[in-house]
């Protein structure tokens, strides 16, 4: 269903829910850029978490953006339903989740919204009063088309660009471009591959003539994991988004597991070689520059698209989609213990030409 002519010939202000992740919300800019080309003249604003807000700064598509706690109070809730209470032409949600379909009921003239047709039968019927258009979620179907599924859904084109954070001027790490940036810190244990494996990366990469800076987010917790990666053997960095975003802008490459940053990096034109362990890339693989006319294959040795190499160690399990072998964000995933630094290197290779 395509939302009335009325309310789709110029909204003033469109609200965009998205309540996830890092690497989620870059995901959606797609589609915020997509709603920026169709109605220019709109303000649209972006509800996100606080710690998320990051990864969106500098945004030329989005007017403001509206932060909330991971886990807000009752109260704190209340108080934003009633600030966001028909504020907004349009309001969407890009999740299936209670909480953002509740925010874009509030904020919303004319909502519309990610569904789920597992959830139980109440839910499903409260989501149809609360959302004029509701669409499926897709299985098996990468984050980004998912949301510019949305703007199919609202009649307009789309734009499959993901819009990176404003780039620092300056770096005081590394001058020129003859250098390659490791980021070894995933958010949890089990997208993560092995110290040995990332030290013979470094290594190699060097025997290649490039710098090697190995970067990673702030933290304390981030920093014991660098501690322990690199053991004096590289010296890491620990930077906010411009100055990543300064370095990737002039790497000749870089090399991430699944996290945000590796989307970052494939988002900003770099050359990007990904490590995939549990989770399924034709969901979350990396989204090259310019798109993709055919999705990425569950799993394989090599894959190539645009910019961006993903390289698995394809078990027979692959992709689980499991938080690990044993199942909790704490575990390690024996895909990644058993993937070989030559296998990465080969990629690193390919993309170095």
């Amino acid at each position: 269903m395509v939302l009335p002519e009325s309310i789709m010939a110029a909204p003033a202000r469109i609200l965009v829910i998205s309540l996830r992740r890092i690497g989620d919300l870059l995901l959606t800019t797609p589609l915020i850029r997509s709603l920026h080309r169709a109605w220019p003249g709109a303000e649209i604003d972006v509800l996100v978490f606080d710690n998320t807000a990051g990864i969106i700064a500098g945004n030329p598509d989005i007017k403001r953006v509206i932060g909330i706690s991971q886990r807000p109070t009752r109260a704190d809730s209340v108080k934003l339903l009633i600030r966001l209470w028909r504020t907004y032409d349009i309001a969407i949600s890009t999740q299936s989740g209670d909480r953002p379909t509740a925010f874009a009921f509030a904020a919303g003239r004319r909502r519309i919204g990610v569904t789920n047709n597992d959830d139980p039968w109440l839910a499903r019927m409260l989501k149809r009063v609360a959302l004029h258009t509701g669409l499926p979620a897709a299985e098996k179907t990468h984050r980004v088309e998912q949301m510019l599924s949305l703007a199919d859904a609202l009649g307009i084109a789309r734009v499959p660009e993901l819009v990176c954070p404003a780039a620092a001027e300056a770096s005081p790490i590394v001058d020129g471009g003859n250098f390659a940036v490791i980021h070894a810190a995933p958010m949890f244990a089990y997208k993560a591959w092995t110290p040995d494996g990332w030290r013979a990366i470094a290594e190699s990469l060097t025997k290649r003539g490039l710098a090697v800076v190995a970067i990673g987010g702030p933290g304390e917790a981030e920093r014991r994991y660098l501690h322990d990666v690199w053991r004096g053997a590289l010296e890491y960095h620990q930077l906010e988004w411009p100055q990543t975003m300064n370095l990737l802008a002039r790497a000749r490459v870089y090399i991430g597991p699944d996290t945000s940053t590796t989307h970052l990096a494939a988002a900003a034109g770099c050359r990007t070689v990904a490590l995939f362990g549990p989770m399924d890339p034709r969901v979350w693989g990396p989204w090259p520059v310019g798109g993709m006319t055919a999705p990425w294959a569950a799993s394989g040795t090599i894959q190539h698209k645009g910019n961006v190499w993903i390289v698995q160690n394809p078990l027979p399990c692959m992709p689980c989609t499991f938080e690990g072998c044993e199942r909790n964000t704490a575990s390690r995933s024996a895909c990644l213990d058993e993937l070989a630094p030559a296998q990465v290197m080969a990629a690193v290779d390919q993309a170095l030409g």
